[in-house]
């Protein structure tokens, strides 16, 4: 991050401590703070526009009547106290609103069932005088303003009293993925559980790193920004962070249809299809609703049932949500579509014969290209003791007949996870740490992947070996390491050292859950927790 976005970062942050007392949580000034930057944007949109616009011809992007007049942020900023909490209340609902034509926008999408969250009118007015106020959002460098919120929602997703994503990708992983996929301008490229729009922003700058701009039609670039990056997310709240952060790196348009979709990705077919899916599904295992490949009429449980015919199942159901995420991305993708999807151990062999696990694991196998799988060390995740991997593998156009050998040939696999140790702050992931994988397994010299050698951390698995078993289990790929008394005694400290993090986060979570309930701790202090 440059010096610019870390200032803007640190000053942004630093009151986030402020409002704390408050009561507003790091999630709930973050979602503030994508309402005020955006108005503040808006504001200078059509400072722009009057000088270049004809009046009769202007545009408001924000709503024309009443007291706003096309500018929300010029009325919060002569007001204060009491009036300038109802004011920006009011804006916030008036927003919030469907366009009288029914168009969805961007707009809408950020400002959907917006609350206002500081109640005191002092912190509001210094956050939107003394903070927003002073940025320049819209001429500002996409690399300063992006950066900068990008960081603001990854220390939201460290704070243990709440953050943006339980499981929030690290952000080396995220870009190793994507220069392992290479995505061009003329990818669509699709996250169906886009969290707050990491993967699309990286896939996003790579390709703004590696094509030139001018090189290539305005038309093309138009494309890729408002329709060729896209993504699903469930939770509102974590969308409309999602939408601000790609706005802010230029991708989407404020008026413009959304690049985010607010829903289930699980719940229907896909509308439109990806030539690369990216995508950390949500680690949870089991779900209120199950996926069934075939509808039901007779079910009167009562339950909540997605039929997806179209997925892989049969005449089995599962509340498996990454199963049922595997599935729904070998469906979003194109006939070449390729995918790289993060999971955690329990997909690899979850199930035995004949479980919807199994199937699944097969059809990956024999009709998809599963041809990498990169084993991911602990300590890398905000949430402590998540094993996890990620997925490689490309749909194939053309399907195979009755006899035929599977799709995938060879499984390889690479063991990152064996012998590493990595914490979140003193020793956290680096890309320094990929560079072996994404050297030996995605090589610009080997773009089918047929020049692959063996080492001591990357090996090959034949499918028709693994296909032998019944429940096709995955679960391979990890080495053997001899283990020195000195590092024996370091994993004892830090199996210690994570122990005592956990009880500090399960405290945290039962005090603010009891608060929520109006129980009182005596003798229970912030500072023990």
């Amino acid at each position: 991050m440059n010096p610019a976005a870390r200032q803007l970062v640190e000053r942004l942050w630093g009151y986030c401590n402020v409002l704390r007392d408050d009561g507003v949580s790091s999630q709930d000034y973050l979602e503030q703070l994508s309402f005020l930057v955006f108005l503040k944007m808006a504001a200078e949109q059509e400072v722009l526009n009057e000088k270049k616009t004809n009046p009769a011809d202007h545009k408001h992007i924000l709503p024309v009547d009443g007291k706003w007049k096309g500018r929300g942020w010029d009325v919060l900023l002569d007001l204060e106290g009491e009036p300038l909490e109802e004011a920006y209340t009011k804006l916030l609902a008036d927003l919030g609103r469907r366009s009288a034509d029914g168009d969805h926008t961007t707009l809408s999408l950020i400002f959907n069932r917006a609350r206002n969250r500081i109640e005191n009118p002092a912190n509001l007015r210094r956050l939107i005088v003394d903070l927003i106020n002073e940025e320049e959002w819209l001429s500002a460098r996409s690399d300063i303003k992006g950066a900068a919120y990008e960081a603001l929602i990854a220390r939201s997703a460290g704070d243990t009293r709440g953050g943006a994503g339980q499981y929030f990708t690290p952000r080396v992983l995220i870009e190793s993925i994507v220069r392992c996929m290479r995505p061009t301008p003329y990818d669509t490229v699709i996250d169906p559980a886009c969290g707050t729009g990491g993967f699309l922003l990286a896939a996003y700058e790579y390709i703004a790193r590696e094509y030139e701009q001018d090189d290539l039609p305005d038309h093309d670039w138009e494309e890729l920004r408002t329709k060729r990056i896209r993504g699903t997310e469930i939770v509102p709240t974590t969308a409309r962070i999602a939408a601000m952060n790609l706005l802010l790196h230029d991708v989407g348009e404020a008026t413009g249809e959304p690049v985010i979709e607010v829903g289930d990705a699980l719940a229907k077919q896909p509308a439109r299809h990806a030539s690369i899916v990216l995508a950390n599904p949500p680690f949870g295992r089991k779900s209120s609703v199950t996926v069934s490949g075939r509808d039901d009429e007779d079910d009167t449980s009562g339950d909540a049932t997605y039929y997806r015919p179209d997925f892989w199942l049969g005449d089995l159901t599962t509340t498996n949500k990454q199963l049922n995420f595997l599935q729904h991305i070998g469906t979003l993708m194109t006939d070449t579509g390729r995918a790289a999807v993060i999971v955690p151990d329990g997909v690899l062999d979850e199930g035995g014969k004949n479980s919807a696990g199994a199937l699944i694991r097969r059809e990956l196998l024999t009709n998809y290209n599963l041809h990498t799988m990169l084993r991911l060390p602990d300590g890398i995740f905000h949430a402590g003791s998540v094993l996890a991997n990620v997925l490689f593998f490309d749909a194939v156009s053309e399907r195979r007949g009755e006899g035929d050998p599977p799709q995938t040939r060879k499984l390889w696999v690479y063991d990152l996870r064996t012998g590493s140790r990595f914490t979140l702050k003193q020793r956290p992931l680096q890309a320094g740490h990929l560079a072996d994988f994404e050297n030996r397994a995605f090589s610009e010299d080997d773009p089918d992947h047929t020049k692959r050698t063996e080492s001591e951390l990357f090996h090959a698995f034949d499918a028709d070996k693994l296909l032998t078993d019944e429940s096709v289990g995955l679960n391979v790929g990890l080495i053997d390491l001899p283990v020195s008394e000195d590092e024996k005694a370091a994993s004892i400290d830090e199996l210690t050292a994570g122990v005592a993090q956990k009880i500090r986060v399960a405290l945290s979570e039962i005090e603010a859950f009891a608060r929520d309930l109006g129980v009182e701790l005596p003798g229970v202090e912030d500072s023990q927790i």
